[in-house]
């Protein structure tokens, strides 16, 4: 494993959240003049109090993770405003989250940690090392995992049932792809992947028409500083409305049908290195840079037959909400275990008490094939014999207990393949769908943003 890029991608990923500075760094970076009262406010969210002791300390968290990432420092005003619109969002996805039975203080952070550290081949110590080697705190790090999982839950929840994806547009994009999806016969064909950053100009719902064209404006000259060679990093940092904006507008690595629609069309043609032209979307303006692109070598001949064990299994599911803790629902979980090994039915006690839809068919999921479940799932199932009940398995949705009714080989190359062209066009949808979702949730909110007060202009 290169360790190197795996400790980037972290500091890439985290840098956000990060607490990897005293006082002292915020100080020499702004001066003495930055001293003010630590109990006063620097916005409301709803109910919700964010002071200026919360900001200040995000603040000096920032400043070093920007240092470490040699993006230049936006002036301290900027910073701030930046620093205190990520804490809003924040505030806001927290909120949000409890409307729609998610608890943000129940995800298991740790949890989370060893999971990456088992695929990384690290053990959770390992992993902490090399996080800790990079420079950024142990604790911001779970941190900065338990807000990832959080949007992951509220995208599953509140997104994806929003997302509808036909057979006719898999049948499209297979073809788009040089694949017959009636024969299963591939044409040559290359795969690209591509990094990605962007400056977002975010268009307020409420936007009319003259604020709209004064922000294409911004847009404009934001693009053009770009291309005439400023520091696109210090850039996003100073004036992205996006949320990578303190990691220097960075988005990530991903096989160029992976983006929106909208960006792989901007990109197309775009250089590495090079800012594409300017993009609208129902969230604002983008300026998207080519940050690296990697083709790999075409394929050509016919699709290979995919030959899968696939597994049919029942599950219970306790999940985690407001009433219930992890805490209790480990408990239950195990009190449903050992009332298995003591005879009971499996299918009844799923019937009785598993919050999961399945619960009326005694928690059976079907036949799955690899990659259908989450990690922690598929590797407790995969360990099992037939007939054979696991111990209790904790997952994002909450904790597990499974049992193998039966196995079988299968030749799923044609499912494969749609059922990947199926995933590759949800992710293209997903991530304008939860910027719409968010944005729809900031205009509902009644935010008092004191820094800056134009932030609130339209909004309850």
């Amino acid at each position: 494993m290169d360790v190197q890029k795996f400790t980037r991608s972290i500091v890439l990923a985290l840098a956000v959240s990060g607490a990897w500075c005293t006082q002292l760094v915020y100080a020499q970076a702004t001066g003495p003049e930055s001293t003010r009262a630590v109990d006063g406010i620097a916005a409301v969210v709803n109910t919700q109090v964010i002071t200026l002791r919360q900001l200040d300390k995000e603040v000096n968290e920032v400043v070093k993770s920007l240092q470490a990432q040699q993006i230049p420092l936006p002036d301290t005003d900027v910073l701030e405003r930046q620093v205190l619109q990520r804490l809003i969002d924040e505030q806001i996805l927290n909120q949000e989250a409890l409307k729609i039975g998610l608890n943000p203080a129940a995800i298991n952070a740790e949890g989370a940690a060893a999971m990456i550290a088992e695929r990384n081949n690290f053990t959770l110590e390992q992993l902490q090392l090399e996080i800790e080697r990079s420079g950024l705190n142990w604790e911001t790090y779970l941190k900065g995992l338990q807000q990832e999982v959080l949007i992951d839950q509220i995208r599953q929840r509140a997104v994806d049932p929003r997302i509808s994806i036909s057979d006719s547009e898999v049948d499209a994009f297979l073809k788009s792809q040089g694949i017959d999806p009636n024969s299963g016969r591939s044409l040559p064909i290359a795969s690209e992947s591509v990094e990605l950053g962007q400056i977002l100009v975010r268009i307020p719902a409420e936007a009319d028409r003259a604020t709209q064209a004064q922000l294409r404006q911004k847009a404009e000259d934001l693009l053009r500083q770009a291309r005439d060679g400023a520091d696109f990093a210090g850039l996003a940092a100073a004036y992205s409305d996006g949320p990578e904006a303190l990691q220097g507008g960075v988005m990530g690595v991903r096989p160029l049908e992976g983006w929106p629609d909208i960006f792989i069309q901007a990109v197309s043609g775009t250089g590495t290195g090079q800012v594409a032209d300017l993009v609208q979307s129902g969230a604002g303006f983008h300026i998207i840079k080519v940050i690296d692109r990697e083709q790999s070598p075409s394929s050509t001949g016919s699709a290979n037959d995919i030959l899968v064990t696939q597994t049919r299994a029942q599950h219970i599911l306790v999940r985690l909400d407001q009433i219930t803790s992890d805490e209790q629902a480990q408990q239950r979980i195990e009190q449903l275990a050992r009332r298995i090994q003591a005879g009971e039915s499996f299918d009844e006690l799923a019937r009785a008490y598993s919050d999961d839809a399945t619960a009326p068919q005694g928690g059976d999921l079907g036949w799955l094939s690899p990659g259908e479940t989450v990690a922690p799932f598929e590797e407790a199932m995969d360990r099992l014999t037939i007939n054979e009940v696991s111990e209790p398995v904790r997952s994002q949705f909450g904790w597990h207990l499974i049992r193998v009714k039966e196995r079988r080989e299968r030749n799923v190359g044609d499912e494969f393949r749609r059922l990947q062209a199926r995933q590759i066009l949800h992710q293209q949808r997903v991530e304008p769908a939860f910027d719409d979702w968010l944005s729809q949730a900031r205009s509902q909110a009644f935010i008092d943003n004191r820094l800056d007060p134009q932030a609130n202009s339209g909004r309850r």
